[in-house]
């Protein structure tokens, strides 16, 4: 994968690679913390905001066909707990290690006679630019493997409700009595009529009807 502009050394996420000379064996360590660039995460779940302090442990190593660079980042991401819906906040730690290759170089070092050698195998490969690198594409991609596809506010998080909404969380002894459909239409029946009515249904005129059929008797 090559560069479509050339690298601003004056960015965060550009390092330069001169001190190590194009000497196989050399080796740098860096530590850097930088404002998370835009995106550094999956968007609308989770991710660290775009500012947010990032912090970077580098290992730069020189090898025959260019820069290996391996690495850690720290920072803290935000979003929404896909249970319950409230917000949250989680520490992410995403390790990474990814080869930047001298442009004139194969993959095993050798100066390339013809530009054009490996042209389709370095469509997926990260070159280096007058010694740069951006690690921009490298940190996010590190990121968003290290984040969780569905993030809790706990492990345990009952949720919400299903039928009000309430959050279990803030009263677990949260619950609906359950009412037998088969009841309901009665149930709005009875809370429309009249007291007296309501005696009859009950069974209030049975004892005067029963004592009428004695007295036929």
């Amino acid at each position: 994968m090559t560069s479509n502009a050339r690298l601003d050394h004056r960015k965060p996420l550009v390092f330069d690679t001169h001190e190590l000379g194009r000497r196989p064996g050399a080796l740098q360590r860096l530590t850097r913390t930088v404002d998370a660039p835009r995106d550094l995460g999956i968007g609308g779940v989770v991710g660290v905001p775009e500012g947010a302090p990032v912090e970077l442990e580098l290992r730069l190593e020189s090898v025959m066909e260019g820069v290996l660079v391996t690495g850690t980042a720290r920072a803290q991401a935000e979003g929404e707990c896909v249970r319950c819906l409230e917000p949250l906040q989680l520490d992410v730690e995403a390790e990474f290690q990814e080869m930047f290759s001298y442009p004139d170089a194969d993959e095993r070092g050798r100066v390339k006679t013809d530009p054009d050698d490996d042209a389709e195998d370095d469509e997926d490969r990260l070159f280096l630019e007058d010694g740069m690198f951006d690690l921009e594409p490298v940190l996010r991609d590190a990121v968003v493997l290290a984040l969780p596809m569905q993030p809790v506010c706990q492990e345990d998080c009952p949720g919400l409700c299903s039928e009000c909404g309430a959050r279990l969380a803030d009263d677990p002894d949260h619950h609906h009595d359950a009412v037998d459909i088969r009841w309901a239409a009665l149930q709005g029946l009875a809370g429309s009529l009249e007291p007296g009515e309501k005696d009859e249904m009950s069974g209030g005129a049975l004892p005067s009807a029963h004592a009428d059929e004695k007295q036929e008797k």
